[in-house]
């Protein structure tokens, strides 16, 4: 119903409106700025960021930034600084795991994307 502008991610209604700086719904009186995290770029996919800002994507390669104690078989931990290629982002990970990985050392594992960084090259 708005022009341009995003339906609510609370409720999904479309009647939002502009609110000085932020963005608000009548229907069910939720507030939030536009862009803010978790919200889907125009083509509908949601963003994901690392831990310091920068938006992932398919295919990047990220590095560890805290090290990682791994849960179930073998145990272990993923050390500082492991660099994990071809990453790819999902959105239906378990507890906010949002990047599917083959870490090397450990195999196939969902990390999320608060413990890596994007190697910018």
């Amino acid at each position: 119903m708005s022009d341009g502008l995003p339906a609510c991610p609370a409720c999904a209604e479309d009647y939002t409106y502009e609110s000085g700086a932020m963005l608000t719904c009548p229907m069910c009186g939720h507030e939030w700025a536009p862009g803010a995290d978790g919200q889907a770029d125009p083509a509908g996919d949601p963003v994901v960021k690392d831990a310091v800002g920068n938006v992932l994507a398919d295919g990047d390669t990220v590095t560890i930034v805290k090290d990682l104690k791994v849960k179930g078989a073998g145990g272990g931990v993923v050390k500082v600084g492991t660099k994990v290629r071809g990453i790819r982002l999902i959105a239906d990970g378990v507890d906010d795991h949002d990047i599917d990985a083959k870490v090397p050392g450990f195999g196939q594992m969902q990390l999320k994307s608060s413990v890596v960084k994007k190697v910018l090259s």
